[in-house]
């Protein structure tokens, strides 16, 4: 199939991260019956829909979060590409982040930094691995990870421990099968490190690493997560999933953790500007800051589920 309608991805973007026809409406300047046809329109020509409506909101399908991951980040990079080819460049610092880690930590605290610093623009690319560094131009990055990305210099931000988990109905299943069989038998799903999370997992728990070959590969980090809640196998996550710790929704499978994982700023060969200096240096005593309160608080600061020593 030949794809036409490459100037309906910008509309599909807008919907997509206002997960409302009526403010993507807004945002473009256009009526929400416009957005609305150009959406249907777009589903009809892919073959498969990108939203499911309900009760007046919209939620991505799993095809519509995986074509909003690549488009997002490719239309992204045709205009940094454009500004850079017309040298209208705006200077604006980029960054390249997890969506999980941009929506969890990042977003809510990124006022304080403009209040700081109001002469700087930022602009967030999502990333999934240090591989799309050789494709996406970002001044710096943050991924998750244990350290040691070949080729690249990083530092460690934020120390979280990360430890498995899933949903009830899995949990349920690791509970009869013990840890030690639940890990070579269940889907065992990767992140932002490959799988080096997982491997470290293994040698802290004295398991072989034997994964079972039913595998699922989701490289957007917010939707692994929603992928986990439901049921597509067990992953490594921290304390940023704590309201799903909280509410029930994903389950701690084990005490043993991932003890030196955490958020890295990832550098590349560019040479950081005086407004990348600051995001950095600010960046430094947020995640510091956090650190010390979290300090002495328990993973999630909510009752662990435990399912028992390995068998």
């Amino acid at each position: 199939m030949r794809f036409r309608s490459y100037d309906a991805l910008k509309i599909f973007d807008a919907v997509a991260r206002n997960l409302s026809m009526t403010k993507a409406a807004d945002e473009v300047h256009q009526s929400k019956g416009s957005i609305s046809y150009q959406i249907t329109k777009l589903e009809a020509e892919l073959g498969f829909r990108l939203f499911e409506r309900a009760h007046a909101k919209l939620e991505l399908t799993e095809e519509g979060r995986r074509l909003w991951h690549v488009s997002q980040t490719a239309l992204s990079q045709i205009d940094r590409e454009i500004e850079d080819l017309s040298g209208t460049a705006s200077g604006a610092v980029t960054i390249g982040a997890l969506t999980y880690f941009s929506s969890r930590w990042l977003s809510p605290r990124l006022t304080r930094f403009f209040e700081a610093n109001p002469g700087i623009s930022l602009r967030i690319e999502p990333i999934n691995s240090v591989d799309m560094l050789r494709s996406v131009r970002v001044d710096m990055a943050i991924l998750w990870g244990i350290g040691g990305w070949k080729d690249h210099e990083s530092e460690l931000l934020l120390s979280l421990p990360a430890v498995p988990t899933a949903n009830r109905a899995v949990a349920e299943q690791v509970r009869q099968l013990g840890m030690a069989e639940a890990v070579r038998q269940l889907p065992l799903l990767g992140d932002s490190s490959g799988d080096a999370g997982w491997r470290a997992w293994h040698q802290a728990a004295g398991l072989p690493y034997a994964p079972s070959r039913s595998s699922l590969t989701i490289p957007d980090s917010n939707s692994r997560v929603q992928a986990v809640v439901d049921g597509q196998g067990i992953a490594l996550w921290d304390d940023l999933v704590a309201p799903e710790f909280d509410n029930g929704t994903l389950v701690r499978l084990s005490d043993l953790r991932v003890e030196n994982a955490g958020y890295f700023v990832v550098f590349t060969d560019r040479q950081l500007s005086q407004g990348a200096d600051s995001f950095l240096d600010w960046l430094r005593a947020e995640t510091a800051s956090c650190q010390r309160r979290s300090k002495n608080r328990p993973l999630g600061g909510a009752k662990v589920d435990h399912f028992g020593g390995f068998t």
